[in-house]
């Protein structure tokens, strides 16, 4: 029948290696980072306490995958290669619908051997037993028309949490041409409270609520 306050007062800690006072902080700026640029408008994000210090910073090739299941097949076959960045795209709010967790795709790359090697992005999302350099909750989303479903196999993504950013070495101009042929995928569920939810899920960045 106490509050928390009560009950932690006279507590003490026995080893500040495990409950860490500010001075002796595990991370001078917190286990995740929001990062932005002209692949996350409205941003996305790394766990970066889960990367390998040499992947802070990371540019590769993309290679393309428009669903988990995709991806897992195309890591599993060896279509993917030291150095790229794996994106798996429409598997955001509206897109999945419901924005799924990315474990499979990520325990493949590490039964692979390639968990320091290659990178991940996704408007998917990840639990807290995900690492590596791994981004999720891009947002806008692929199936709301963000950058993501713009990429193409080759295009040259760079992910830098150290500077909080998420690029494609794409211009602009380059960028607004590919909006203008791209069309939305027809959705996967037509019936029922999935499709409902597909056609009224906000995005990531405000909660990927219902309207």
């Amino acid at each position: 029948g106490k509050t928390l306050g009560e009950n932690v007062r006279n507590a003490k800690i026995t080893s500040d290696d495990i409950i860490r006072p500010l001075p002796n902080a595990y991370s001078p700026d917190g286990g995740l980072t929001i990062l932005y640029g002209n692949l996350a408008e409205q941003g996305a994000v790394v766990k970066k306490a889960g990367v390998a210090e040499k992947m802070l910073t990371f540019e590769g090739d993309a290679v393309i995958f428009e669903s988990q299941e995709d991806a897992c097949e195309g890591i599993l076959s060896n279509k993917v290669s030291a150095g790229q960045v794996v994106v798996i795209r429409y598997e955001g709010p509206r897109g999945g619908p419901g924005m799924r967790e990315m474990l499979g795709p990520t325990s493949a790359i590490a039964g692979a051997g390639l968990l320091k090697e290659v990178a991940l992005i996704t408007d998917g999302r990840f639990s807290g037993g995900s690492h590596g350099m791994v981004v999720g909750h891009v947002a806008p989303e692929a199936q709301a028309g963000g950058a993501l479903a713009l990429l193409r196999d080759g295009d040259v993504i760079s992910i830098d949490s150290r500077e909080k950013s998420l690029r494609v070495e794409l211009s602009d101009d380059e960028l607004s041409q590919r909006r203008e042929q791209w069309r939305a995928p027809e959705p996967r569920y037509t019936r029922g409270a999935l499709a409902k939810f597909s056609r009224l899920a906000s995005s990531a960045s405000k909660g990927a609520v219902t309207s």
